[in-house]
């Protein structure tokens, strides 16, 4: 599933090394983040974003790490909507379209995105040496 991107108002990045280690890292950033930004930590979208979240930093852990040594990870916010995107520099394209029929995490990211109402892309790296697949979820 596609969509435009959306100008949102709250934005913050981390990078981190792309190992496992990092898919505690960003779900702990998202938590503290997310809060500051006054997004309650009971929201019942919230632990559907950090479950998306894990799977997608584990796919890149997974698959992108040789290649990739470090990942970038973009939270966004505004009022009504909660957004993260997981960037690496693999240069393997994903396609969004498959991600329902794929197997494990991908899968994963599909079903409960669309369960809570939300979107999912990827944008490719102008160079075509990497991606970032961004959620998008309505709070």
């Amino acid at each position: 599933m596609t969509s435009q991107p959306v100008a949102l108002p709250f934005r913050c990045v981390l990078v981190a090394p792309n190992e496992p280690a990092s898919v505690r890292l960003a779900r702990e950033t998202a938590e503290m983040t997310y809060a500051g930004w006054g997004i309650n930590p009971g929201h019942p979208v919230l632990g559907s974003a950090l479950l998306v979240l894990s799977e997608l930093v584990t796919n890149s852990v997974r698959h992108a790490a040789p290649v990739s040594p470090q990942i970038t990870i973009t939270y966004a916010a505004s009022t009504d909507t909660l957004a993260f995107a997981v960037h690496d520099r693999h240069p393997d394209r994903l396609d969004p379209l498959s991600f329902p029929q794929s197997m494990g995490g991908l899968a994963t990211v599909a079903e409960v995105t669309t369960a809570c109402g939300g979107t999912w892309t990827v944008r490719p790296d102008a160079d075509g040496g990497g991606k970032g697949v961004w959620i998008t979820l309505p709070l």
